[in-house]
């Protein structure tokens, strides 16, 4: 074997942005709030680089890459690099800075600054947010027009390859690739609404050309550019626009090598264009995909590089080395040696940062994962058992840790087990349909027309926060803490009930989190100290992780419900998440099939549902955001999903009474490929997000006649500005121009948490007070089948 230094035989896809401890999330915030300036905030942020270069030379990573790093996103970075900024935000052409990033990112109100190089309107409404294929992780959505131009006005890649560059790391700079953009962007032109978007892919690759030129120039070897898109079904216009781009590419500059790297899911038909592309080395995801091993090395180009990602780059498990060397191996004898990276599945962004810090972890699960940090020691280890560079003791001991994981007694629990098997298909049904039970919840409840509610969460103000830390540390009794609690529950739903709203909430001050809260008092869950993943921006979330068999064992939110409604005569609603959005939202044991383990989360909340129902609570939401991020990529693989998620929220929900209200909630999805399964849910109300999309996912409801209640957002929570009370009007009715009064609701898109007290308050009244107006004026009329 040859010991040139200059061999690659491991890569990683990309690393965790946010910091060990959230450093990036802290910065960022600060900058926000005006206690941190530009300067420092981009000082911090080449701090984190830094650091996260030096961890994976450190680890043995051969080819590291650099560009992965954001402040927001990577979508969001790209859009900004090739100046698409839609025209709302007055963008001058020239410069690109934080100002113009964040204003894309969180919308920009009057009373915010943004600098000079983004003069925008006051109260400029953000882009879209949606979910990354099927990840919990949300990107900053491309918009485009007739009038969208590509021009290379950024230099934040070019800046970030110089600093690895001077500090000795092989460096690899990493792009989205031209068609997963522009199949990811939306096409935003109320003038050409039918707008071709694949007629800027000319003026697109111009601009990737002219990036590819000037890495060259700066002395770049290698170049990742990402194409997930061939996890999905594509259109003839994408493997059109595949080939055309791919051809340019190739030919941009010469001498600089091209990963093409595919993930998430196999190739399937897209296999023979995937490796058509004329690309030096090829990367896919051997996590989700390793039957497809045989295939892709009959299809390899002669004399070009596959990278094999062995490691999962999406969950918290140690890797099987004997499986992934059956693989690796497999690899080396077709193509040999020199022509095998070992790499993660995909980028290690959707992993948490380290084990390092988690020595409060319980000893005997701790053996059974692995971060971020684990996951390039566990590629490096691989490439060096592949080599035979490497003591065949470390095989071993990865075995040993796999049997004492397969025989622990704290995996099944035989209670569960029966449990499960006893369900009948009665279990999964409400007592009578719908206009039936309308018509007694509507008895029960009183409520008036367009009810106004939220959707579950209050501020959780920094003294709510401080005020968890000192009891969990011990600075505060249980008592003290429960006494904190009921004021600011009490001060929650008086505020309510003073401004008008016809179905409060509690507030959720008790909560940390919507999965981990209930994680926390559930059978089967393992908590971390500091094992955060970014969702989005600067929002990150510590999952919790399913080790072992699920259950309740004691009731989880009935105490506050109940607690609540003793304050008002209104109809308190309880608030639960749902299984599906648990399972999602959690790193998941990989020993069975991800349905059996929602199906328990689901006797689960059932249990809750029905306690929270003997306890007075008429209305129970059960909040399920991440269904349609469950969705498997393909849609061959669609309609197996769908039915074991539907029947996991009917398990969960269909244990009480007519005359109890059951809601649920979707935010920042696409409706129209699963509304018929939603449908299938048989939620009596469901909360959806539509400000940012200006009611356009409505549509969805719309075509399919929806029968059930719905209440469309008019509140961006996501963004700091205040929508007027004007705004909020003209949404509603644009709904009710197209969906029965009777049917729907008033609220915001989403939880309140993340939001100040001083913008709530505002937004909240501005929703009442439309709510009121729009009660006092006739329906206007509808336009059958009209889209908002």
């Amino acid at each position: 074997m040859s010991d040139n230094t200059n061999i690659i035989h491991t890569q990683n896809l990309g690393y965790p942005r946010i910091g060990e401890r959230r450093e990036l999330k802290k910065a960022t915030e600060a900058f926000w709030k005006g206690r941190l300036s530009a300067d420092d905030l981009e000082a911090i942020g080449k701090d984190l680089r830094v650091q996260n270069w030096r961890k994976q030379q450190a680890a043995g990573i051969s080819l590291i890459p650099c560009n992965d790093f954001s402040f927001y996103d990577q979508m969001l970075d790209f859009s900004c690099l090739a100046g698409n900024v839609p025209p709302r935000f007055g963008w001058n052409g020239q410069d690109m800075g934080l100002e113009t990033l964040f204003a894309m990112a969180r919308g920009q109100s009057h009373e915010q600054g943004a600098g000079g190089c983004c003069t925008g309107h006051a109260d400029t409404f953000a882009c879209e947010m949606t979910k990354w294929f099927d990840t919990n992780y949300h990107y900053i959505v491309p918009e485009f027009h007739a009038g969208t131009t590509f021009q290379l006005v950024g230099d934040k890649i070019f800046r970030e390859f110089e600093e690895a560059r001077e500090l000795g790391i092989r460096a690899k700079p990493v792009l989205p690739g031209p068609v997963t953009y522009l199949s990811l962007g939306k096409v935003q032109d109320a003038r050409q609404p039918d707008f071709d978007r694949w007629s800027l892919l000319d003026g697109l690759v111009t601009v990737y050309e002219q990036i590819l030129q000037r890495l060259a120039a700066q002395g770049a070897e290698w170049v990742q550019i990402d194409e997930p898109v061939f996890a999905l079904d594509l259109s003839a216009q994408q493997r059109d626009a595949l080939l055309d781009a791919w051809n340019r590419l190739s030919k941009a500059a010469p001498g600089l090598k091209i990963i093409v790297a595919n993930y998430f899911g196999a190739l399937r038909a897209n296999l023979p264009l995937f490796f058509s592309l004329p690309a030096q080395a090829y990367h896919c995801d051997f996590v989700r995909a390793p039957a497809e091993l045989d295939d892709v090395l009959e299809a390899m180009p002669q004399g070009k590089i596959l990278s094999l990602g062995v490691v999962n780059g999406r969950n918290v498990w140690k890797n099987d080395y004997s499986r992934s060397l059956e693989l690796l191996r497999q690899a080396k004898d077709k193509l040999g040696e020199e022509r095998v990276w070992v790499a993660p599945s995909c980028s290690l962004q959707h992993s948490p940062v380290t084990l390092a810090n988690e020595a409060g972890l319980d000893a005997e699960i701790r053996d059974w994962m692995a971060f971020a940090d684990e996951k390039l020691a566990e590629v490096a280890t691989l490439s060096s058992l592949l080599r035979g560079t490497t003591n065949t003791g470390v095989l071993a001991d990865n075995q040993r840790s796999h049997l004492r994981r397969s025989e622990s007694t704290r995996i099944h629990n035989p209670v569960v087990a029966h449990r499960l098997a006893a369900v009948t298909p009665e279990d999964s049904r409400r007592g009578s349909p719908y206009a039936q039970r309308r018509e007694a919840q509507q008895k029960r409840l009183q409520l008036p027309e367009l009810p106004t509610t939220t959707i579950g969460s209050f501020p959780q103000t920094a003294e709510v926060r401080s005020m968890r830390a000192k009891w969990k540390k011990g600075d505060l009794t249980p008592a003290e803490y429960e006494a904190y609690l009921e004021n600011e529950t009490r001060a929650c739903v008086a505020f309510q009930d003073e401004i008008g709203i016809d179905m409060p909430v509690h507030g959720e001050f008790e909560r940390n989190d919507m999965v981990e809260y209930f994680g926390e008092q559930l059978d089967g869950f393992l908590f971390t100290a500091n094992g955060w993943v970014q969702s989005y921006g600067s929002r990150c979330v510590k999952p919790p992780v399913i080790y072992g068999d699920v259950s309740r064992p004691a009731p989880m939110t009935v105490r506050w419900s109940k607690f609540a409604q003793s304050l008002t005569t209104r109809p308190m609603k309880g608030m639960l998440t749902g299984p599906v959005t648990i399972l999602q939202w959690s790193f998941v044991r990989d020993d069975q099939p991800r349905s059996e383990t929602t199906r328990q989360i689901a006797l689960a909340i059932r249990d809750e549902v029905v306690d929270l129902e003997n306890a007075g609570i008429a209305a129970i939401q059960i909040d399920e955001p991440a269904i349609r991020e469950g969705l498997p990529l393909r849609r061959a693989d669609w309609q197996h999903y769908l039915d074991w998620a539907v029947e996991a929220f009917r398990l969960s929900a269909s244990g009480v009474r007519d005359d109890t209200q059951i809601h649920t909630h979707m935010c920042y999805s696409e409706f129209n490929d699963i509304i018929a399964a939603i449908a299938d849910m048989d939620a009596d109300v469901i909360t959806i997000e539509t400000s940012r999309s200006n009611m356009e996912l409505l549509g969805a409801f719309v075509d399919f006649k929806y029968p059930n209640e719905i209440g469309p957002g008019v509140y961006d929570i996501h963004s700091p500005r205040i929508p007027s009370a004007q705004e909020m009007e003209n949404l509603m009715r644009k709904a009710e121009a197209v969906i029965p009064r009777q049917q729907l609701w008033i609220n915001p898109d989403c939880g309140l948490k993340t939001r100040g007290w001083a913008e709530v308050k505002e937004a909240l009244i501005h929703m009442v007070a439309v709510a009121r107006k729009l009660r006092a004026a006739q329906p206007e009329a509808q336009t059958k089948h009209a889209h908002p």
